[in-house]
Formats: structure tokens, C-alpha cells, sequence
């Protein structure tokens, strides 16, 4: 009596027990574990009665590819469809599984860490509800291009099509995120589309996708591991001299210029500060920028726009020419049409919104110092006393706005102590919500700390996924995530994730019991507040149940004390401060 085995599930039917030979079962039966038809079973021979865990798997060979490639952290939950990706990753010693309790969780996750340390990481979701629960987070990495590599289950070839459970059309609900997206169907195609994806997503900063049959996950296979060196191309690259020359022509005629510093010029804050001291300019910079330069330094005047400095609202007013660094253009910075010379790595951004005198496509990091050594050095005093005292007039209002006495606590007093405590070298991750609004308006980020946050999606919860990719990252470095409680509960459950993995992220919580920015949007265009009223709950009952470290503030005279234990604990921490949603009493 014959043995057959079920190619998906590995469900045994075996002539003997069954009392009736396999191939006499008609052709409509299937597998009663999985669902599968008959025509995925195969016959077992003494050989291959007992599963060969020593043969190699597309799924083994998937992941050596991608670790190959520097992947070295996968995000998810695991599931039916993805087991044969999950144990794959279990064998390779050299990449990390990071089980979260929700996908969308795991896909802010990976979006942070792309945009913190501009390597792919990857999420791993199954097939159906894992697929569509990743792509809030993955829609966060697609809009600021951040390289993030998804994987998900699907169903078993043979069931793609009738309508099986948890089957999707996944390849066209990822199209529109992805910048490359492909289904795996055959094992000859595995190191090829690992390798293509990953490429698109670093080269092209956004979202590749990779769809893994169940049964392809299993099927047997080998292949050599395609080596990086020789497939990547050198982004150094820059636009001719001429048009530098024009450029720096351009700039030497301004008696104001102001330099926009933008997320695309993270890392050059040395060179941006080259090409303002030789021209006497102020640096501004957008809000997902601050910390490109240090904001103390006497030529940064602060972000601009809707959470900007009034010193950096009345420099662009008045500039006759606006020196446009990897910044977006978004309506949230509210760049004001001039004359400008923009710098940006990527073509379709060169004069998106206005019409630029000059457009130099290529790496700011290129670009920057041939800029500056064009360009004629200049004195203009008037210039720069003017940046001081607007500058200094800007400290002084948001250091009146820090009311060390006021109850419930202030924001901007938060800000303040927060300021004056968190590490130099501090790893920052934002909210979105009020939280945001007072962060990007009242904090002085330094040169040399870190700030991570959802930009053009602005989604909320983005706050402690991002905290615990950083610090993953960056496990030597101090790790904080500022949240409010409309966006801290969206994700709370994934403070569990942060105990697990012993990952000392330190959360504050601006509590103020309401949706407190869309309250003042209700009230700026004329709505009475309504909906925005949360129930109250002790955020810092809930982490010391959950066995972290919490801490409530209800006074200003205990906030200091309480963001220096929280600082010093070294388990996940949450600092519940309450606070009051009105902006300016």
C-alpha cells in the first residue's frame, strides 16, 4: 500500500489506513487539511517518506539573496501562507526576525529604519489581511521614499483564482505603492527578483514588493547567491559645470538669498554651512530637515512653514532669491514663489511647484561644495545683524511661552525640559498631532541628534514604530519617541514588542484627553468642537502592567525629575504627562 504526500501542507494519505487506494479517490477530492486538489499530492518512496529538512528551499535561497544584499531585519506576523519565509529566515544566522503585533506596526517599522539609515529593511505579511494591513506603512516609505522591502504569503498556485480564503488580488493592490512589484511563480526566478528588488527599491527610494506562492515557499531548490559588487550603479553624479557656473552667477547677484535646506540634504550640514558662511546667508529648513544643521548656530533660523520660526517666515518674505536643497516643495513648508536655484537628486522634483532660473540635478553631496566654490565670497553685516536679532527675538518669544507654573503642564514647557535633557546624540521619533505641531516649533534640534517622523502620509502612529526601529539601529544611542494618546493608542499594543526585544525606548505622552489638532482645525474654520474628546486612560499604569517602566506627571514642578528617571531607566518607558489642548491661553 502507497503513501502520498500533500505538496502544500504535508498532510500524509496513506492506502492502509485509509483502506482505499489513492488513485481511485475521484478527481474533485482534495486535501482535507488544506483544500488542495488531488493533483498536488506526490507519491512517497522510502526515500522521501520522511521530509528532507537538509534540501534547500526557494524560500532559503530567497533570504540568503536578500541578506546577501545587506538585509539584515524582517518585520511582521507570521501566518499559514509565510511559514516556509519564517522558517527560512529562522535557519539564516544572519538576518533577524522581529515578530510585531499588528503589520502595520511592522511596515512603520520598516519605512523608519529605511529613512534613518537609508538601508532596505523588510516586512513580512500573509497572504490577505497581512498584505492589506502593511500598507499605511508602506504608503508612509513610498511617499518619502524610503527603500523597504515587503514579502508577502500568498495562496497555493493551484488555489489563485476561485476566490480561496484570505486570497487577494495582491499584485494589484501593491501596484500603485511599489516601485517595483512581482509575483514569484517559479523557482528559477528567485535570485533574479530578490536582487531586482531590492535594486529598484534603493535606487529608485520606494517600496519594492515580492508575492510568495505558499507552495512555491517550499519547493525545492538551489542556486548560486548573486554577489552586490558589480550590480550597483555610483549616485555621485552631478550637473555639468556650466551649470554650476549659471547657478553660482545666479546667487552672486542676490542681496538676500536664504538657503531651504530639505530632507534630501540629511548628512551635508557641514556643506550647507560652507556655502552660507561664504555668502552670508541664513539657512532654514523644512520641518522633516530640523536638525540638518545645529539649530543654536547663528545662521539657521529655524524650520519654515505652518510649525516654523518667525524669524524664518520673515527671511523668506523678504529674500530675493531662495537656494533650494532636496525639499519637496510640500504645502506644509509654504515656499513662497521666487527666484531660485534648486539642487535635487531626482529630475521630477527640479521646479514641481515654480519655475526655477536654475535646476541642478544630482547628489547634494556633490553639488554643495562645487556650488560654493563658485560662487563670490561676501560680506553683508546689515545682512547678518538683521538674521541675529530676528533670531534672537524667536528664542525669547517660544522661551515666554515655557511657563514653568501653568497647570495642566504646557507644551511648550515640555519642550523646553525635553530640550534641555535628551542626549546630544539622541535618536528622535515623531507623532503626528499636536504633539508634532509644538515639537517642530519650540524644540532646538542639535547637529548631532537624530529626527525621524511620517512625512507626506503625516500618519498617525507612526511615533513608537519608528522609536523601535531606531533603536534597533542604533542600539548604542539614547532612543525617544514624543507621541500624543490619540496616536500612541492606534499602536500601544506594540509597546509589547518593544519589551520583548528589550529595546529601552523612552515615550512621552502629551496627554491632553483630546484629538487637540484636528480640535483647532475644527475652530479655524468656524466648527464647533465635536468627536475629538478621547477617554481618559493612565498610559502609565498600562506600561507598568505590561512590565516596563511608567511614570504620570500631573505638575510642572515634577516634570524634570520624571524625564531624568525615565531617561535613566533601561527598560521601555512611558512618561503619561497631562496637558491641555489649547494652543495659546
Amino acid at each position: 500500500m502507497a503513501k502520498y504526500r500533500c505538496t502544500v501542507c504535508n498532510y500524509v494519505y496513506d492506502e492502509e489506513k485509509e483502506g482505499k487506494k489513492f488513485l481511485d479517490l475521484p478527481n474533485e477530492w482534495v486535501c482535507p487539511v488544506c483544500g488542495v486538489p488531488k493533483t498536488a499530492f506526490v507519491l512517497l518512496t522510502e526515500k522521501s517518506e520522511k521530509p528532507q529538512r537538509e534540501a534547500r528551499t526557494v524560500s532559503e535561497v530567497f533570504v540568503d539573496q536578500i541578506v546577501e544584499w545587506g538585509v539584515t531585519y524582517v518585520f511582521g506576523v507570521p501566518g499559514t501562507s509565510t511559514l516556509g519565509v519564517v522558517d527560512a529566515i529562522r535557519k539564516n544566522g544572519k538576518i533577524r526576525y522581529i515578530q510585531v503585533r499588528h503589520e502595520q506596526v511592522a511596515a512603520f517599522m520598516a519605512s523608519a529604519y529605511g529613512k534613518l539609515t537609508g538601508h532596505v529593511a523588510a516586512v513580512l505579511g500573509v497572504s490577505g489581511p497581512g498584505a492589506t494591513n502593511l500598507a499605511t506603512g508602506l504608503y508612509d516609505a513610498s511617499l518619502d521614499h524610503a527603500p523597504v522591502l515587503a514579502l508577502t504569503g500568498l495562496v497555493a498556485r493551484q488555489l489563485i483564482g476561485p476566490g480561496s480564503l484570505q486570497e487577494i488580488d495582491q499584485y494589484s493592490f501593491f501596484e500603485p505603492i511599489c516601485v517595483y512589484n512581482k509575483i514569484l511563480m517559479s523557482e528559477d526566478q528567485t535570485t533574479m527578483l530578490a536582487t531586482l528588488a531590492l535594486k529598484h527599491a534603493l535606487l529608485d527610494r520606494g517600496v519594492s514588493h515580492i508575492g510568495i506562492p505558499n507552495d512555491v515557499q517550499k519547493l525545492p531548490y538551489d542556486a548560486l547567491i548573486q554577489p552586490l559588487e558589480g550590480r550597483m550603479p555610483n549616485v555621485a553624479f552631478c550637473a555639468d559645470d556650466k551649470v554650476v557656473e549659471k547657478a553660482a552667477y545666479v546667487v552672486n547677484q542676490a542681496e538676500r538669498p536664504v538657503i531651504v535646506a530639505g530632507f534630501g540634504a540629511r548628512g551635508q550640514g557641514n556643506k550647507l554651512l560652507q556655502l552660507a558662511e561664504k555668502i552670508s546667508a541664513p539657512i532654514v529648513t523644512t520641518f522633516r530637515a530640523k536638525g540638518v544643521i545645529d539649530e543654536s548656530h547663528p545662521l539657521c533660523a529655524g524650520s519654515h512653514g505652518g510649525m516654523g520660526s518667525t524669524a524664518s517666515a520673515e527671511l523668506v518674505r523678504k529674500a530675493d532669491l531662495l537656494i533650494v536643497v532636496g525639499s519637496s516643495f510640500s504645502e506644509m513648508t509654504r515656499l513662497p514663489q521666487k527666484k531660485i536655484v534648486q539642487i535635487d537628486i531626482n529630475m521630477k522634483m527640479i521646479a514641481k511647484t515654480y519655475p526655477v532660473e536654475v535646476g541642478l540635478l544630482g547628489n547634494s553631496a556633490i553639488l554643495l561644495p562645487k556650488l560654493t566654490d563658485k560662487v563670490q565670497r561676501k560680506q553683508n553685516p546689515a545682512y547678518l545683524n538683521e538674521i541675529a536679532q530676528l533670531k534672537q527675538a524667536w528664542l525669547e518669544q517660544i522661551q515666554r511661552e515655557a511657563d514653568p507654573n501653568a497647570i495642566p503642564i504646557r507644551p511648550p514647557y515640555i519642550m523646553k525640559v525635553l530640550n534641555e535633557k535628551i542626549a546630544l546624540d539622541a535618536v528622535i521619533s515623531l507623532d503626528v498631532g499636536e504633539n508634532c505641531w509644538w515639537f517642530g516649533r519650540n524644540f532646538q534640534m542639535k547637529k548631532t541628534q537624530k529626527m525621524v517622523m511620517s512625512g507626506q502620509l503625516a500618519s498617525m502612529g507612526f511615533g513608537l514604530p519608528g522609536a523601535m526601529a531606531a533603536a534597533l539601529a542604533y542600539p548604542d544611542r539614547q532612543v525617544v519617541c514624543i507621541s500624543g494618546d490619540g496616536g500612541f493608542t492606534m499602536v500601544m499594543g506594540d509597546f509589547l514588542t518593544a519589551l520583548k526585544y528589550q529595546l529601552p525606548v523612552k515615550v512621552f505622552i502629551l496627554n491632553n484627553k483630546q484629538l487637540g489638532m484636528i480640535m483647532q482645525e475644527q475652530k479655524v474654520e468656524g466648527y464647533p468642537s465635536v468627536q475629538t474628546e478621547l477617554y481618559d486612560f493612565s498610559f502609565a499604569s498600562f506600561a507598568e502592567q505590561a512590565g516596563g517602566v511608567g511614570i504620570k506627571v500631573t505638575e510642572p514642578s515634577r516634570l524634570e525629575a520624571a524625564v531624568e528617571k525615565a531617561l535613566a531607566a533601561n527598560r521601555a518607558t512611558i512618561v503619561d504627562i497631562d496637558t491641555d489642548p489649547r494652543r495659546f491661553l
